[in-house]
């Protein structure tokens, strides 16, 4: 009687195993897609020192572009419904309600500075390659638990000489008269457009980024449509 080895009985027994599991007999889970990536969402994730300074970044640059599309939004309904006037208290997105919603959330602080500013208050220090165009980013780790972020601001919406451009040409001597009666050391006007006016300042708490890169990074199932 011939002996078989080992390997090629297992070889054997592997072989009748894979023929009785045939295609049509594989039991798919449903959904099983979505539940691996939940489960993959749900497993901690290490967060590196680079990560955080990238979350700072993105979470920056989603408060404060929500905070320029609030103004603007606000702004333009203010003019049209009652001019300069009307629209001057509102020249402060920082304040919204819907501003500050999105900061708690995010665990952060945000200002506006600026070397010409309308109320003395935010009057702030700034070199030239600090008010370089748009695209100029600064993040940086204070300490442990603290971020900071900083872009320039632009005037990019000739909306916005209404208030800050030249008096006498996008300023009328009204409105100018309301807005020296409110901020009597005004040094925001005779802006361009295009021109940077100062910059947002944040500060961020490192629990906020640390949440919002997890946010940013998990992964979302795309859901198959149906073919007919």
């Amino acid at each position: 009687m011939t002996h078989l080895s080992r390997p090629f009985t297992g070889f054997l027994l592997l072989s009748v195993l894979l023929a009785a599991c045939r295609p049509d007999q594989i039991e798919h889970i449903k959904d099983g897609k979505k539940i691996a990536t939940t489960l993959e969402n749900m497993a901690v994730k290490r967060i590196l020192p680079v990560d955080l300074l990238r979350a700072t970044r993105w979470a920056g640059d989603s408060l404060t572009r929500y905070a320029d599309r609030e103004l603007k939004r606000v702004l333009r309904e203010k003019l049209q419904a009652g001019g300069v006037a009307a629209a001057l208290p509102y020249c402060r997105p920082e304040t919204f309600a819907s501003v500050d919603t999105l900061e708690k959330t995010l665990q952060a602080t945000a200002q506006r500075r600026s070397a010409r500013p309308r109320n003395t208050a935010n009057q702030a220090s700034l070199t030239p390659v600090e008010l370089q165009p748009d695209t100029t980013r600064r993040v940086a780790r204070l300490n442990g638990e603290v971020f900071t972020y900083q872009r320039p601001t632009t005037l990019d919406d000739a909306l916005c000489l209404r208030c800050h451009g030249e008096v006498g040409k996008d300023i009328s001597p009204t409105d100018y008269a309301l807005i020296e009666k409110q901020y009597p050391q005004d040094q925001a006007t005779g802006y361009r457009l295009g021109q940077a006016m100062g910059v947002w300042q944040v500060t961020l708490q490192r629990a906020g980024v640390a949440e919002f890169y997890t946010m940013k990074t998990r992964k979302i199932v795309k859901s198959r449509k149906p073919l007919f």
